[in-house]
């Protein structure tokens, strides 16, 4: 027992000690005052087509106050806000962990809903040409786009994750959690499930390959790549040219109404004949000169440059938020730059993890009243529309009836 219990202390120290460890560079739960730490960007404001955010907890909730975030308003429009972190992020050495949470509550059907982590870059224009170093986080557009984004700026190109991850659709809300480790693996989770993991050259295309085709090969010209050939031994049948395509229908009959000097000679009909097989062709044998499909033999490639740190990022300065949303009503929470897995988890499980089961009973009620609601406006709605009338049976057309009496009196 005494054993079970050091143990235990010893787990709970090392729990503390990780804790005590992280460095958290952004920490965001949209509390008063946070218009002071973000700054609203002036882009697309001279098109008119830039977008507002609204602090809110929305419609439903678990608690009112804590789950208060911003909500781009209103509908088809740019939105773009971003705030410095608390200190520079060099991510060398160790974990690199972005977290937030997303609420569609608008039931999102095309736009974005991803956050982004930037180098030295100006944010009062922030904007859609913005440079960035990470864009994580769902996008939805239609049947076909539900995904989550994980894209990564390597040398002045974003690399986009290649395996899909689904992203949640429904109108409650989500934890995104991106992981950059430096052994140059990830991870992706949502709601604190991870969802994938991999490594970091496997799953982005950071490095050209280490090897390509030989430009300068040319295939052999005896090569030979013609894997079936015709039989030389097949031979066509006698008489299979002499075997029509058609042949009379031998179950028919002449009608019992034929007339040959008024229809002519009765003669069957036609029908595919069974035993025609088509053209005749020599089947095919295995090429005994087959050397297989030539492909040219691989060489180094000249453009190959080798990088052990792909997962190492330019120095992080700021956080922001840059999307087109067709619907507007996305809120978005819980924003956390940190180094450490374990304080993420932690951290969505007292934020998120504390009101969904409330934000979810919330929603429901809601979503029962509006079906109620909608149920007693279509009977109310038949209980006044007029009654069908019933048709009028049509009168009998006394001139028919006239024209009838004097047709029998001229007969």
């Amino acid at each position: 027992m005494a054993g079970v219990s050091r143990a235990l202390l010893v787990v709970l120290g090392l729990a503390l000690v990780s804790s005590t460890f992280a460095k958290v560079y952004f920490e965001e739960k949209f509390d008063d005052g946070w218009e002071k730490r973000w700054v609203k960007s002036s882009w697309k404001e001279k098109e008119g087509t830039a977008g507002e955010w609204i602090h809110t907890a929305g419609k439903w909730y678990g608690d009112e106050k804590a789950d208060k975030g911003i909500q781009t308003s209103p509908d088809a429009r740019f939105y773009a806000i971003a705030a410095p972190l608390a200190k520079p992020l060099d991510n060398a050495g160790k974990d690199l962990v972005l977290q937030f949470s997303v609420k569609h509550e608008q039931k999102l059907d095309c736009g974005g809903g991803y956050i982004k982590l930037m180098p030295d870059v100006e944010i009062k224009d922030f904007g859609g040409d913005t440079d960035y170093s990470i864009m994580f986080g769902p996008d939805i557009c239609g049947y076909t786009t539900k995904k989550v984004h994980a894209i990564i700026t390597y040398k002045g190109k974003n690399l986009l994750l290649k395996p899909e991850v689904t992203c949640e659709t429904d109108q409650l809300t989500h934890v995104y959690t991106l992981v950059i480790k430096p052994d140059n693996t990830y991870k992706i989770l949502i709601d604190n499930v991870e969802k994938r993991s991999g490594g970091l050259y496997e799953d982005w295309d950071f490095l050209a390959p280490r090897q390509i085709a030989d430009p300068e090969a040319k295939k052999p010209e005896d090569w030979v790549d013609e894997e079936w050939i015709d039989d030389p031994e097949d031979t066509k049948p006698e008489g299979y040219d002499d075997i029509p395509k058609e042949t009379v229908d031998p179950d028919a009959e002449k009608p019992e109404d034929w007339d040959d000097e008024e229809d002519g000679e009765w003669e069957a009909p036609m029908i595919p004949n069974p035993e025609y097989q088509g053209p005749w062709s020599p089947k095919k044998v295995k090429n005994p000169a087959y050397k297989g499909v030539w492909a040219a033999p691989l060489i180094d490639n000249p453009d190959f440059e080798d990088d052990k740190e792909v997962y190492k990022l330019p120095t992080l300065k700021y956080v922001g938020f840059e999307l087109w949303q067709v619907k507007s009503g996305s809120i978005f929470d819980n924003i956390l730059v940190t180094d450490d897995e374990d304080y993420a988890r932690k951290f969505a499980e007292k934020t998120w993890g504390a009101s969904k089961d409330k934000e979810k009973t919330a929603f429901e009620k809601i979503e029962e009243e509006e079906k109620k609601k909608q149920e007693e406006e279509r009977k109310a709605a038949e209980e006044a529309a007029p009654p069908e009338a019933d048709e009028a049976e049509e009168p009998e057309d006394e001139d028919d009836e006239e024209d009838f009496i004097d047709l029998k009196d001229e007969l």
